[in-house]
This record gives C-alpha cells, sequence and structure tokens, in this order.
C-alpha cells in the first residue's frame, strides 16, 4: 500500500494555478515598472556625481594646499632685513691722524775698542753738546799693542834709513865700475823692501792710535741721554765674534719727526709745506704746529695710505720723543661723506663692500672708509644718503636676492 502512494502524483488545485497565473500576468503587464527603472537610474547617476564631486573636491583643495605650502615656503626662503640710511656728514675740511713723536735724530753709543769702563760723566735726561766727553775705557791691551808696534815702527825706520845711505853708495860706485850693476840693483830693491815694511808699521801704529783714541766715548751731535746701559768696571767687549753692548742712548728733540699714514683718499692733500696742527691728552686746549716736509709718493697696496714725515720744532723740549699725538691736516678740496653703522660691512675677497635694498632686491657696492670711529665709519666713496643700507648682512646674501624689509624707518621707506 505504501509502494502505491508514492506512485500516486500530486496534481496541483485548479484554484493556485489560477492565482499564479494572474500574479505573472499582473506582473507583467504593471504600468509603474518604467518610472521606477527611470528613478533608480536617476539615483544611480546622482550618487555618482556626488562621488565625482566629492574626489574632485579632494583633488581640488590637495592641489590648493600644495601650491599655498609652496607659495609660504617661497615667502619664507626670502630673507628678512633691516635697513639704516647713511647719514651724511658735514663737508671735511680737515682730517685727524693718530701719530707718535721721534726724536729728529736718534742714535745707541758703541764701544769701538775692548777693556773695561773707567768712568761715565753722565746719566738720562743730561743734555750733552756735540764732542762732550761721555764715558772713559781702560785698554791696558791696546796700550801695549801700541808700544809694540812703535817699536818696530822705530826698527823698521832705522832699516830704512840704512838702506837709503847703502843704495845711494852703491848707485856712486857703480858709475866708477867698482861695484858690479846687479849688487847695485839688489841695494836698491832693499831700499824699496824696507821702505814698503816701514809704511806697514806705521800704518800698524796708526790703526792702534785710532783704538787708543776709542777709550774716549763723545757725543755724536747734541742732544739728552736717554738710557745708559753700563757702570764703571763693566767690560766691554768690541769684537766682532760677540754682540755688541751699548753704552748710551742718545736723541736730538729740539726738532721732531712725526711720521704719519694719510688715506688714499686724502693723499692729495698730503703736499710738502703744508701746515699741520698738533694736539696731546696731556696739553688740554694747547696746539702744537709743525709742517709737512716729504711723502713716501707711494701708496702702500696694505694700507692703502700714504706715509707722510711731519717735523715739529721743539726748542724749549717741551714734547717728548715717543708721545702719543693727533696731527689734525688741512684739505685743499672739501670732501662728501656719509656715516654708516661697522656692523653693515661686508668683508669679502672682491674687497670691502656694502648691501643695498633697491627695488626688493639686494646689491653689494664697494665702498671705501675714511674714518673709523668704532660703532661707526665714514665711507666717502660708493654711497648716497638715499641708500638703505642693510644691517648685519649674512654670509648668503649675494646680488640679485630678493629680500623683505622688516623695519623700513619711518618717512625714509619710500626713498
Amino acid at each position: 500500500m505504501t509502494s502505491r502512494e508514492e506512485t500516486v502524483t500530486t496534481t496541483p488545485e485548479p484554484e493556485t494555478i489560477e492565482v499564479q497565473t494572474m500574479q505573472r500576468s499582473a506582473h507583467r503587464y504593471n504600468p509603474h515598472s518604467g518610472a521606477q527603472r527611470r528613478t533608480a537610474i536617476l539615483v544611480a547617476a546622482g550618487a555618482v556625481a556626488v562621488l565625482a564631486f566629492l574626489i574632485y573636491s579632494g583633488i581640488h583643495s590637495r592641489a590648493a594646499a600644495e601650491l599655498r605650502l609652496k607659495q609660504r615656503t617661497e615667502e619664507a626662503a626670502i630673507p628678512t632685513v633691516a635697513v639704516v640710511f647713511p647719514r651724511e656728514g658735514a663737508h671735511t675740511q680737515e682730517i685727524v691722524l693718530p701719530g707718535n713723536t721721534q726724536a729728529f735724530s736718534d742714535a745707541p753709543i758703541y764701544a769701538r775698542t775692548s777693556g773695561y769702563l773707567k768712568r761715565w760723566y753722565f746719566d738720562i735726561g743730561a743734555h750733552v753738546q756735540k764732542g762732550q766727553l761721555l764715558a772713559e775705557i781702560e785698554t791696558p791691551e791696546v796700550d801695549q799693542q801700541l808700544l809694540q808696534a812703535r817699536a818696530d815702527l822705530d826698527t823698521a825706520q832705522a832699516n830704512l834709513n840704512i838702506a837709503k845711505i847703502t843704495a845711494s853708495r852703491w848707485q856712486d860706485l857703480v858709475s866708477t865700475g867698482s861695484v858690479s850693476q846687479q849688487e847695485t840693483d839688489q841695494a836698491v830693491s832693499n831700499l824699496s823692501a824696507v821702505k814698503a815694511a816701514a809704511e806697514s808699521s806705521a800704518a800698524n801704529v796708526r790703526r792702534l792710535e785710532q783704538l787708543q783714541s776709542f777709550e774716549k766715548v763723545y757725543a755724536p751731535f747734541d742732544g739728552i741721554i736717554t738710557a745708559r746701559h753700563t757702570d764703571i768696571g763693566a767690560l766691554i767687549d768690541a769684537g766682532a765674534n760677540t754682540q755688541p753692548r751699548e753704552l748710551f742712548h742718545i736723541a736730538a728733540i729740539r726738532t721732531l719727526r712725526l711720521y704719519v699714514s694719510v688715506p688714499e683718499v686724502y693723499s692729495r692733500g698730503a703736499r710738502s709745506g703744508t701746515q699741520a696742527a698738533l694736539t696731546l691728552d696731556e696739553f688740554p686746549g694747547q696746539t702744537f704746529h709743525g709742517t709737512l716736509v716729504r711723502n713716501a709718493n707711494s701708496i702702500d697696496i696694505a694700507s692703502r695710505t700714504l706715509l707722510v714725515e711731519v717735523d715739529v720744532d721743539n726748542p724749549t723740549g717741551q714734547l717728548l720723543p715717543g708721545a702719543y699725538v693727533f696731527v689734525h691736516l688741512k684739505l685743499t678740496d672739501e670732501t662728501r661723506s656719509v656715516t654708516i653703522p661697522s656692523n653693515t660691512l661686508i668683508f669679502r675677497k672682491e674687497g670691502l663692500q656694502v648691501g643695498l635694498v633697491r627695488n626688493g632686491k639686494a646689491d653689494l657696492v664697494p665702498v671705501k672708509i675714511s674714518r673709523d670711529y668704532g660703532n661707526s665709519v665714514e665711507i666717502v666713496s660708493g654711497l648716497q644718503p638715499t641708500d638703505a643700507v642693510i644691517v648685519d648682512p649674512s654670509d648668503s646674501l649675494v646680488a640679485g636676492m630678493t629680500v623683505r624689509l622688516s623695519n623700513p624707518p619711518a618717512g625714509e621707506a619710500g626713498r
């Protein structure tokens, strides 16, 4: 019975089949299905557009951010500098230069003979005249050598006298045939040799007399003893193989010399005969007068200065050698100059320069200094009062570099 039941095929009921047929027909012929499809397409297209907009906005914002970053980086790379404007100075009619006074004649006094100091007559600060005796030296060895040389000279002169007599006699005898010509020639030749020996002995005596005369040390010119480096009993060694020892030092101070280095820009005013005024700190309110007597006629390449000599009359000895003085030199032409701070200068292989700001860019210009005041310097060439000078320029500053001003001076920024 079970197998029979399994073989029976289940047949759907007529009512169920009719319902399914109606549902399929209703789905196939639904009038709203096209509108729904279009709505779905529009929704999908809108979603795609929104997604594309979001992607575009992200890319655009990122590009804008990169552009802003690049601009800010470039702006940050522009150095910011502070500037000052040169201060115009008064027209220069004179320059003041430092100098040191020197004695017109200054000489160390050495001994020319060896011995022991017997006596000295002047100490430091003493005024002496030319030819005045300063000291005496005992030279026993030279004295004995002189005695021996004089004895040798006497012997040579005795030999010379007998040689003269012999030669004269032989010349008389040869004319009568009493002696041969050969013997006469030998006598004459012997006379010449003895005469030369006598002259040599005389020269040696004169040499030793000169050495003996150096036992007395005299002043070579009028002046003042500025140093004494010997005393009684001191050994004096004038040998060529030893370092000579200075006995005295003498200086002539009735006229003093001053050597002054004049900057190249003012060298035209350093002419011989130009009058100069001198001032010293130890003589406040007092002015001394000198004359420019000569110059080197050559500019020193290292310092760019002209060396000049100024002579000053000092009859009373009020001015002392070695004093520090200020020399005021008058200029024939007025010189225009400006003053800038010292921290604006640039020292490079191209020479002394300063940095300027022109139309937002840096420019390097060479300058020439006339005077250095420490915190500031006076410039006579290369700058105008309207130039914006960069303060504390960096080592990387080059011409043509774009720069930004941090503190343009009020009222002058537009210049």
